[in-house]
Formats: C-alpha cells, structure tokens, sequence
C-alpha cells in the first residue's frame, strides 16, 4: 500500500462514535448548511418506508440534522412510491425531472437527476433496500462535511454478510472494483466498500462531475473526485453492518461489467471495448448465450445543464 494511502488511513478513516450527534448538530447550527437525503429506488416497498421513517423520526423531527428526505422513483410497478409517501418522503419519479432529456435506465440517472430536485448544501445518497436500517448511516457520513471543510465526500464502509457469513458480501467489490482501484489508481486502495450506496457529498463537488448512468456510477465518482479535489478531499466512516437485498451471479456479473467499463473509460477514452456481455443460461438439457448491452452513456456535470443553472439564478 501507498504511504500516501497510509497516512490516508489514519486521517481520514473514521467511526461514527467519532463525532457524537449533538457535535454534527452544532456545527450544522453554526455554518448554516443543509443537508439532503435521496434514496434511489426500484421496487423496493418492504424498505424504503422504514428507512424513511427511521430519517425522519430520528434525523428530522428528534434532532433538526436532515432538511428534506426524497425518493425517487425510477419506474417501481410495486407501491414503492405510495410507501415511501406515507412514510413521510417527498416522492419524485425520474422521469418528470429534466423531461427534455429522455430517461436512461440505472440507479446513476437517477442519482444525477436527484441534483435537480434537491436543494441541500450537502447531498446524501442511501440505497433503499437496505434492511435493520440504523440512521447511523446518514449522520456518519454527513457528519465529516458538516464538521471540517477540507472533506468534499464520504463513503460509508460496514461490513456486509452474505447469509450467516460475515464479511463475505461485496463480491463484485472484492473480484472487480478493489482490483482496478489497487491496479489503476492505488491512492484509493484504501477505501472498504468503494461500491457501497450510501455516501454523502457537496452539492459543489456533485454538480461538477459526470454521472455513468447504471452501476459503475460509484466507481466513477471516486475516480474523477480523486482527480478533481485530491484524495484528501476524500473520507469514509464506519457505520457498523449493512444488510441487504442480495443479486445473482448473472445480475453482478453485468454490474462488473458496468464496473469495468467505466474504469476502462476513464483510463482511456480514446479505445472503446465493445460494450456487451454474454452470459449462459441452462435451458433443458443445452447452454443458450443471453447478451445484454453494457451501461456506455455518462451525464455531463450538472453545472452545464441549462435548467440547473436557471435555478440557481432564480
């Protein structure tokens, strides 16, 4: 590991015990920022109303610490919206934000148009399937933004059982992500859950970076706000364990190859590989190939979209 990434690790690596709730509060208090929560969702109804109303129980009304808790919704055919709604949510579907631009399906679109329906100073994004949610989760990671200027975005970084077995979740982390970080850009080694859903970050570092629209979405944050504002610019804090709603191996395997592909793009845009992926399914008694097309689209920062800049004047 770098010696860089070393020293990283002991600046810059946190416990949520680290900074207790009342401090996050006063120095809330005493900046005047505001702090947003977005949840992405996809038919996730036996989630995302108790991770709304744990926020807002706990994060709004008990301590003043979250100014609006949004989701939006990016085509459920469940009750995701009527749920989150309920539980006390402001509810958007993605495809009325930026209508001029047709939606492209994956969980980066939504976070990247989730820019323009929020307003905090700070912008926090949690998955909505986690299970046993704790707020935790959101006051650890915006409590470094709140509390040192110096950090522009934190990961959470938990472990993640697979089943009984600790530690043993993240697999597309551990095969793809963690590889191409240690390979290609070692400064940020040093990050336990590169891929993890929930981080927070400026509104002022979000609205200058581009958004791959499906699931190398994390992988490509880090990677161009390493670039941007400098590794320590960049943090994590452990929140303790995070339970889930777990993929199959088809389903990772084209997230991995999202993954890969926008690390290749980032190492060299000038030589594209060919953006599909074969896999096989057992069909009777023979293999048959099923290919799907690989995430190739990425948003431009939302500084440069015009109806974002209208706001901001307005």
């Amino acid at each position: 590991m770098l010696e860089e990434v070393e020293r990283w690790l002991s600046t810059r690596s946190w416990s949520v015990t680290d900074r207790p709730l009342h401090k996050i509060l006063a120095a809330k208090r005493a900046t005047g920022q505001t702090v947003s929560v977005v949840l992405p969702a996809l038919n996730e109804q036996e989630t995302v109303g108790d991770i709304v109303a744990a926020v807002r129980r706990d994060l709004v009304r008990q301590v003043p610490l979250v100014d609006e808790v949004v989701v939006v919704d990016s085509g459920s055919t469940d009750r995701t919206s009527e749920v989150a709604a309920a539980a006390g949510a402001r509810v958007v579907h993605r495809d009325e934000i930026l209508p001029r631009i047709p939606a492209a399906p994956g969980k980066g679109e939504v976070l990247w148009r989730s820019l323009l329906v929020t307003s905090g100073d700070i912008v926090c994004f949690v998955d909505a399937d986690l299970r046993e949610f704790s707020p935790d989760f959101v006051s650890g990671i915006v409590g470094p933004l709140l509390t040192d200027p110096e950090v522009h975005l934190v990961k959470a970084m938990y472990d993640r059982p697979l089943g009984t077995a600790a530690g043993q979740g993240g697999r597309v982390t551990e095969l793809m992500a963690r590889p191409l970080l240690n390979m290609h850009w070692p400064q940020l080694a040093g990050f336990v859950q590169p891929l993890g859903g929930e981080y927070a970050a400026r509104r002022s570092l979000l609205e200058r970076l581009p958004f791959p629209v499906g699931y190398g979405v994390e992988l490509g944050m880090l990677v161009d706000a390493l670039h941007l504002v400098g590794l320590d610019a960049l943090a994590q804090v452990d929140v303790g364990v995070r339970k889930h709603r777990h993929q199959d191996g088809q389903a990772l395997g084209r997230m991995s190859a999202a993954i890969y592909r926008t690390a290749q793009l980032r190492l060299a845009r000038a030589h594209l590989v060919r953006p599909q992926l074969t896999q096989f399914e057992r069909v009777g008694n023979r293999f048959e190939p099923r290919t799907y097309s690989v995430d190739t689209e990425e948003r431009p920062p939302m500084a440069e979209i015009a109806e974002y800049a209208a706001r901001r004047v307005a």
